[in-house]
Order: C-alpha cells, then sequence, then structure tokens
C-alpha cells in the first residue's frame, strides 16, 4: 500500500512539475517586458494537494473501508495560504522588500482543512458502523456525538490531535517566505539580500512579469536551449502599486 502511495505522489508532483514548465513556457514567450516590481503581491500557495495526501494515507489505516486519493482532493478544496510581498524601488532596478506569511490565511486554512477531513472520516465512519450491523443514526451530528462521547473531544479536535499533519508546520513556511532586505534585477533574475541577526541569505529567482502578475520561480536550471525550467513557481497578484495613494 505505501509503494502504492508513493507512486500516486510521485505521479502528482510529475504532472504539476509539467504544468508549471509549461505555463512559465508560455510566459517567457509571450509575456509583456515590464520588470517594474513595485507595490504590494499576494500569492495564495495551494496547499490542498498536500492535505488531500496526508488525510489519504492516514486513512488507509481504517480497515474494512476504502477512500482514493481523487475523493480526498475532492473534499479539501480551495486550501490555500496567503503570501505578502511588497517591493519599494529605491532605483530603477533596486529596492526593498518585505514579504510575510499571513497568519490569520494559515489558520483558516487549518480549520478549513481538519473540517473537510472531518467529513471525509464521518463518512468513513458510517460505512463502518453499517458493515458491522449498527443500526443508529448515521447523520452528521449523531456521528460527531458518537465521536465526542468515544473520544471525548470533537471529530476535527481529534484530528488535530492524533491525526496526521495536513499542513507544513507554520514555522516551516515563515522560515522559508518570511523576511526583509534588498533586491535588485538583472534580466530576468531577482536577487533578493535577507537581513538576519546571523549571516545574510541571498535568494535568486527567476521572475516574469506581465500585467498584474508576478511569477517567480526558486532554484532554475538551463535545459540546453538557454530557456530556464522552474523547480518551484509562486505566481503573485498585484494588490496595490507602490505609489497608490
Amino acid at each position: 500500500m505505501k509503494k502504492k502511495i508513493k507512486n500516486v505522489v510521485f505521479t502528482l508532483l510529475f504532472l504539476t512539475g509539467g504544468i508549471s514548465v509549461v505555463f512559465l513556457a508560455y510566459l517567457h514567450f509571450f509575456a509583456s517586458d515590464d520588470k517594474d516590481l513595485a507595490g504590494e503581491w499576494t500569492a495564495d500557495l495551494d496547499m490542498t494537494e498536500q492535505a488531500a495526501i496526508a488525510a489519504f494515507s492516514w486513512l488507509q489505516d481504517i480497515e474494512g473501508v476504502s477512500v482514493s486519493l481523487e475523493e480526498m482532493e475532492d473534499c479539501m478544496q480551495g486550501l490555500t495560504v496567503q503570501v505578502n510581498l511588497t517591493f519599494e524601488p529605491t532605483s530603477r532596478r533596486e529596492g526593498t522588500f518585505h514579504c510575510m506569511v499571513e497568519q490569520e490565511s494559515y489558520d483558516a486554512c487549518t480549520q478549513a482543512a481538519y473540517g473537510a477531513f472531518a467529513a471525509a472520516f464521518w463518512e468513513l465512519l458510517a460505512e463502518r458502523l453499517s458493515m458491522a450491523g449498527y443500526t443508529g443514526s448515521m447523520d452528521e451530528e449523531a456521528l460527531e456525538a458518537l465521536v465526542t462521547e468515544t473520544f471525548g473531544m470533537p471529530t476535527d479536535a481529534y484530528l488535530m490531535s492524533y491525526g496526521p499533519e495536513l499542513l507544513p508546520p507554520l514555522e516551516e513556511l515563515q522560515a522559508h517566505y518570511d523576511g526583509s532586505g534588498t533586491y535588485k534585477t538583472t534580466e530576468d533574475i531577482l536577487t533578493r539580500q535577507f537581513d538576519g541577526g546571523g549571516a545574510a541569505v541571498t535568494r535568486e529567482e527567476y521572475y516574469i512579469r506581465k500585467d498584474s502578475s508576478l511569477l517567480l520561480s526558486e532554484g532554475t536550471e538551463d535545459d540546453g536551449s538557454g530557456l530556464s525550467l522552474a523547480q518551484d513557481l509562486v505566481l503573485y497578484t498585484l494588490q496595490q502599486p507602490a505609489n497608490a495613494q
């Protein structure tokens, strides 16, 4: 079973990577030549796939019932965590930046993920009870009461405490995205110098700006044709220009 799960995960990651490369290639050839990054940008990090895989893997341990990864993904839709990125230019190609994971967005995404997980758990619990010959009510309210009586807490609280981590820890996202410092652009490369208590961290990203969209790719490699292929793409949307009143 674990090998099957790994194969499914690998396939999903491969397909996602393929779509990302196609999207980057499209923007590379057809995006406008707008290099101005000034303003407030927002990205919605999609957590649906990760949450679905974590929940799916954990639910495999419930004997006598079955659930597919596709069913878990159908339950968990629109799970995103917001990242805010602001650029303030000091010259045409240089300036300062500030980036932050929105904690309220993370908390809301966590609640939504475990709420969806609880609904899937109820469905499987009802299936297992039916197989065992249980004849009582199995609507959501009755199942929630049964879970609370059995475990001493509501379903979502139980899954948060004893189930899998559906989202990466907030601290992990903050360590990757949060920070302030200076930036400069050269051709299609954005270089950000993060301020810190210890040694400064420098991050180079391939970037493409088209209208109100900004695509950043962390870690790029050349396929031999001169086109950089992204390993990790993040799409930001412009919220407010830096010079807006």
